[in-house]
């Protein structure tokens, strides 16, 4: 895919015209202008969604492939040092990049500014992680931890210099770039991953693969956005970025913990071994499931910014959002809850069966925390990020001791505390958002009631499949699982018109995408 470099008239040594210094301060739209904002997300999403169905394919290819090629200590290992270095990501991104696409304006000044800081924030991450390997491997009770601390430490100065790249392309609605990007460093990655593994050099080539995929992001992203941060300047004040940026980091940092605990919890208690398995699980489900939303954040906040203060807009666009995801990805992740054990023994192969009720589990989390997902977008698009953090605490603590309880039963325990945990934070969520803010709180509660009905029985259909095909072998499992999900989720649109309606308007809206 060859990336267009827009060249400004700064980079050709030409006094930028009054247009240009507009496009710089406000991301090139009128921040305030909601008119063909339709069009706009339409295209967005559909370049974003088409870009994600490419990575996503790269994530799976990539946790299909690897894990015939290393061993679950491997994985293990990965993700015991992923699991405590990643939090230094939130801190590396400071909520700066949320803080510059949610701006009404970013002046030239204020963008390199930002740049400055998030790079200072990467370079002293990678050294306070690196000199704390040995801390990190005493923890686990694992000496190789340290070496793979050390060379994981550098991605956090490699991804803290691309963090306002990604910012600035995305308030620009520059979404192909963004696209791009996030399709070539995975799949660059990959390829490098499986030469590696090739080579026998075990839990390295997860180490490699890491690495590269962070640079190789970076250099895409900067040759896409097409410019290059100057010196810091003292006439372009930053403060109100920080101060978003502060409550942003704090509920990010909050839901990280509590999101994490169970991978620690597993690591500690059950070994690297049982990481593995876990992780691998958690890979094949829930890191596909992030990288689609990520994606529809990367559109849908920029519009729900303009939206704003457009109340009745505002709200339509949340509900129709939500049954779009609920008629789409909530009913694959119906399929997975249905079919985890031919899809495990499919994708993983036979040696990782015990991946097979995790993934299960995983897919009934993904449900909520893709129902509840509408709520952030509201949270964000808002400025609510105060609100936000209260509501991230009271998760958070659901979750940890969910999670805490569930470990006394073992990884299958922890599993289903993952699950149980988000059924009851998404109502609260809910609850909280319409405390703070005007949402239309009741048509967001019907739609998932019938988002959630017709999963709930697609599943089971899916799973009944599966035990009557089971003498046929896992393709014909997840085939026959398939059949039955598309005849339920079928008769529901013919025997209830309010889910005809739901569907209607989800199919109108893909009709505007390909119009586009």
């Amino acid at each position: 895919m060859t990336i267009r470099t827009p060249r400004s008239p700064a980079h050709r040594g030409e006094r930028p015209r009054e247009r240009s210094r507009h496009d710089e301060e406000t991301g090139g739209l009128p921040h305030g202008d909601t008119s063909g904002l339709g069009a706009r997300a339409a295209r967005g999403a559909a370049v974003t969604l088409g870009a994600q169905g490419g990575k996503v394919v790269v994530q799976v290819a990539s946790v299909v492939v690897l894990a015939r090629l290393l061993s679950p200590h491997d994985y293990g290992l990965i993700a015991m040092v992923v699991a405590i270095i990643g939090v230094g990501e939130l801190f590396r991104d400071f909520g700066l990049s949320s803080a510059s696409i949610q701006a009404a304006t970013v002046t030239r000044g204020q963008r390199t500014n930002l740049f400055w800081v998030n790079a200072a924030i990467g370079a002293v991450l990678t050294a306070a992680v690196f000199s704390g390997a040995g801390l990190i491997a005493l923890g686990f009770g694992q000496p190789d931890l340290v070496p793979i601390a050390h060379a994981l430490a550098f991605t956090f100065l490699i991804n803290g210099l691309g963090t306002q790249y990604r910012a600035d392309l995305v308030r620009r609605m520059r979404f192909s770039a963004v696209a791009a990007a996030d399709v070539v460093a995975p799949a660059l990655a990959l390829a490098v991953a499986i030469v590696t593994a090739l080579l026998g050099w075990g839990y390295w080539a997860l180490v490699a693969q890491q690495l590269t995929q962070a640079l190789a992001l970076l250099i895409v992203l900067v040759a896409a956005a097409g410019w290059l941060p100057g010196l810091p300047r003292r006439d372009a004040p930053i403060g109100a970025f920080i101060a978003f940026g502060w409550n942003m980091l704090a509920s990010q940092l909050v839901s990280y913990v509590s999101n994490n605990i169970d991978n620690v919890l597993v690591g500690v208690k059950f070994g690297a071994a049982s990481l593995g398995v876990y992780s691998r699980a958690f890979q094949l489900l829930m890191t596909p499931l992030n990288q689609v939303r990520i994606p529809l954040t990367t559109v849908a906040l920029p519009v729900f910014s303009r939206l704003q203060d457009e109340k009745e807009r505002f709200g339509e666009w949340l509900c129709r959002g939500q049954l779009a995801l609920g008629y789409t990805i909530v009913a694959g992740l119906a399929l997975v809850a249905g079919a985890s054990e031919p899809l495990t023994a499919l994708l993983l192969g036979p040696q990782w069966h015990e991946a097979a009720p995790i993934l299960r589990f995983f897919a009934i989390a993904g449900i909520f925390q893709i129902l509840a997902f509408v709520g952030y977008w509201a949270y964000v698009s808002r400025g609510l990020t105060r609100a936000l953090l209260h509501y991230s605490l009271v998760s958070a603590a659901i979750k940890i001791l969910c999670i805490g309880v569930g470990s006394f039963w073992g990884v299958i325990g922890i599993a289903v505390a993952y699950a149980v945990a988000p059924a009851i934070s998404w109502p609260i969520s809910l609850a909280w958002l319409a405390w703070k803010t005007e949402v239309p709180t009741a048509r967001l509660y019907a739609g998932a009631a019938r988002v959630l009905s017709c999963a709930a029985v697609a599943a089971t259909a899916a799973w009944g499949a599966c035990t009557t095909a089971a003498a046929l072998g896992s393709v014909a499992q997840v085939a026959a699982a398939v059949v039955a999900l598309a005849l339920v989720y079928g008769a529901a649109v013919l025997l209830i018109p309010a889910i005809r309606r739901d569907l209607t308007g989800v199919l109108a809206a893909a009709r505007l995408v390909r119009s586009r």
